[in-house]
């Protein structure tokens, strides 16, 4: 095989550390060490296995991580003998949202059994609820209570 390079110049160019492809083109003994990319070393007895070809079989559902729900807390109203039932009703309508007949239905059962659910919410909701309901009754002379409890 004759490519005008004399096999010295392949010895000088191996001894000296020369390029592999120059010895590739030369000898044709070698491969190249690295694919097209350059980034893995070439082999060519084994191909590579896919991700797929190590399943047996098997068929593995990825699932999703599993987080519990957050704490709810109810916020209560507490019965007391000088809050005026129709300042209970407001409060109720006011800060929680329920209609006439829902609302009084609450404060009967607060006036009652002595404490009753206004509603369920998260532990940030809750304490806002119940800051801005006390908060409310003082300004307004009344001893109304309003406390939270987890479920």
């Amino acid at each position: 095989m004759n490519d005008g390079v004399s096999n010295g110049a392949v010895r000088e160019s191996v001894i000296k550390g020369g390029s592999r492809g120059v010895e590739d083109k030369l000898c044709g003994a070698r491969r190249k060490s690295s694919n097209a990319r350059g980034d893995e070393p070439y082999n060519d007895r084994m191909p590579r296995k896919t991700s797929h070809e190590h399943d047996h079989g098997l068929a593995v559902e990825a699932s999703k991580p599993e987080v519990a729900p957050p704490p709810r807390y109810q916020v209560l109203l507490l019965n007391d003998d000088y809050t005026p039932m129709d300042f209970v009703v407001t409060v109720l309508q006011q800060f929680f949202n329920l209609d006439l007949e829902r609302a009084t239905q609450v404060m009967l059962h607060v006036h009652t059994r002595g404490r009753g659910v206004c509603g369920v919410y998260s532990r940030e909701v809750a304490e806002s609820k119940v800051a801005q309901v006390n908060e409310f009754s003082r300004m307004h002379q009344h001893p109304l209570l309003c406390t939270m409890e987890q479920t």
